[in-house]
């Protein structure tokens, strides 16, 4: 349940940050409102997953599922450029995070 609740709140970060990058600074009150939400519940879940997993593990999974859909979305959007490159460096950051999972 641990690694479960830990890649919701990898998916939920990827939300903040978007969020937090089209609040404009905090001025935007939408996005703001979604980026404190977002925030707080991603927080919650990464520190009850650290009750049972490892923080290092528990920390380097959250920031890299947060970081791959937030860049993944924003290529998706047209707000980042696609590139061969970057679709693979993607790919291997997903496949180290599965690494983690397997080497726990």
């Amino acid at each position: 349940m641990a690694w479960f609740v830990l890649i919701l709140s990898g998916m939920v970060e990827a939300v903040w940050a978007t969020a937090l990058g089209k609040s404009e600074g905090l001025t935007k009150i939408g996005p703001s409102i979604v980026f404190v939400v977002a925030i707080v519940a991603s927080m919650l879940g990464l520190a009850w997953a650290m009750r049972t997993l490892p923080v290092g593990t528990s920390y380097a999974v959250w920031v890299g599922v947060g970081a791959a859909l937030t860049v993944g979305y924003a290529m998706l959007t047209g707000t980042e450029t696609v590139s061969l490159v970057k679709i693979l460096l993607l790919l291997g950051l997903v496949g180290c995070i599965v690494g983690l999972k397997v080497a726990h």
